[in-house]
């Protein structure tokens, strides 16, 4: 299992303040924590890991991806937010070695990436898969328009069979789909994009790229067990969103997402949307940033050192590592870093992630860790589901609606009637 430590940001806020928080909030946690059996706005349906991994969808998604993986070279994942990150996190990180590419469209309005990516498809066998929950969104619409006609010219007639369209039933994705051929996987109803890894959306794309979406979903289903039947006052989901709550209480205005492991990077997008988007309504929420280390040190280190005192920082960290390197001494080359002899890359990276994380709190940072036994399918698993519990209960302490997103209407209204209107 994950492991957490709150201990220095619970100290920091005090531990009795903490424990009041809490209890304070003990009848509505009994409400958060019911199982969902009406969910009249249709926003639980991740509640329940095995609401969206039945064994028979769970099997439809292999054989689709064991065919992406036989037949396919590139393999283009058409979406944007949602649609994306959350598969985008894990095949950055532990596909490496896959026999398929996986390329991301639908996520940008840049004519030098869509060159970019034609070109990268030239002469490969591509499958796509265009994700959207309402198929209105204009990057996955605009993607999904120029790739189909590149299909159709690279594949011949029977191009369809390629293309795997993810969305509502009854949208026009579905009708697509219907009338073109399409395989059709839903994209559940009762699930807003930002937590929808765990569903069709997020495990075709990871096991299309050779990824064991059943350690995945068990990571989860674990995961989920044991946020549940936890008391709340040892409750590492609950402990986390009191910690955010009371610290926005005391004024603090930003956490930062801080790892030593780069594979992360595409991890982080994903937290920094679902915080974002999910508490950043009314004024309310801490601002989500995400720090690459031990790169983002000699940048933004300084600021959280030395800056405003209104931050809090989340570290993740990787314990075990599948490959490392021993740094071998050279007596030929007098470069002044004879003290690294002997030492592994990664017991170098763990010494500088406990200097930093001493640095932080002696700077006054609250900090906190969470520790990951290795990067693999099921600890993935476990980090989404956590983290999507935990802003559940984040966001509705601080008397937001964790589900809706109705500041991102207002480009799209302005830039539809501009597009429209030509």
């Amino acid at each position: 299992m994950l492991r957490f430590n709150f201990e220095n940001a619970v100290d920091f806020i005090g531990k009795a303040k903490v424990d009041s928080y809490i209890e304070s909030n003990k009848n509505l946690l009994q409400q958060l924590f019911k199982e969902k059996e009406e969910d009249p706005e249709r926003v639980f349906g991740w509640f329940d890991v095995e609401k969206w991994t039945a064994p028979d969808l769970v099997n439809q998604i292999k054989r689709k991806a064991g065919e992406i993986q036989e037949k396919a070279d590139a393999f283009v994942l058409v979406g944007v937010g949602g649609s994306n990150n959350g598969a985008r996190a894990v095949v950055e990180a532990l596909a490496k070695n896959s026999k398929v590419e996986v390329v991301y469209a639908g996520n940008n309005l840049s004519s030098i990436r869509v060159h970019e990516l034609l070109e990268k498809l030239k002469g490969k066998s591509v499958y796509i898969d265009v994700i959207a929950k309402n198929f209105e969104t204009l990057e996955p619409g605009l993607s999904f328009r120029i790739l189909r006609r590149f299909l159709r010219e690279q594949h011949g007639e029977n191009f369809s069979e390629r293309i795997v369209a993810t969305g509502t039933q009854g949208s026009s994705l579905n009708r697509l789909a219907d009338e073109n051929g399409y395989l059709f996987l839903p994209f559940p109803a009762d699930i807003g994009g930002r937590y929808s890894v765990l569903s069709p959306v997020g495990l075709l794309p990871v096991a299309a790229a050779g990824i064991d979406i059943d350690q995945m979903i068990l990571g989860a289903r674990e995961m989920e067990l044991e946020i549940k039947k936890a008391p709340f006052h040892n409750n590492p989901a609950v402990t986390y969103a009191a910690v955010r709550s009371c610290l926005e209480k005391q004024g603090f205005a930003m956490e930062f997402l801080s790892f030593f492991e780069p594979d992360l990077e595409c991890f982080a997008k994903w937290w920094v949307q679902l915080f974002a988007e999910s508490e950043g309504k009314d004024h309310e929420g801490l601002y989500p940033v995400a720090c690459s280390f031990s790169e983002d040190l000699h940048s933004v280190g300084q600021y959280i050192q030395n800056g405003k005192r209104d931050l809090s920082e989340l570290f993740l960290q990787v314990e075990a590592v599948e490959q490392d390197y021993v740094v071998k001494p050279d007596d030929r080359f007098k470069d002044g870093f004879d003290y690294l002899d002997g030492k592994t890359v990664k017991e170098i990276n763990d010494i500088a992630f406990r200097a930093t994380v001493k640095a932080h709190i002696d700077g006054g940072i609250p900090c906190s860790v969470i520790t990951l036994p290795k990067l693999t399918p099921y600890y993935f698993g476990q980090l989404f589901y956590f983290f999507q519990f935990a802003c559940y209960l984040s966001g509705t302490f601080i008397g937001i609606n964790p589900f809706d997103q109705p500041g991102v209407e207002a480009y799209k209204n302005e830039m539809f009637y501009n597009l429209k209107s030509r």
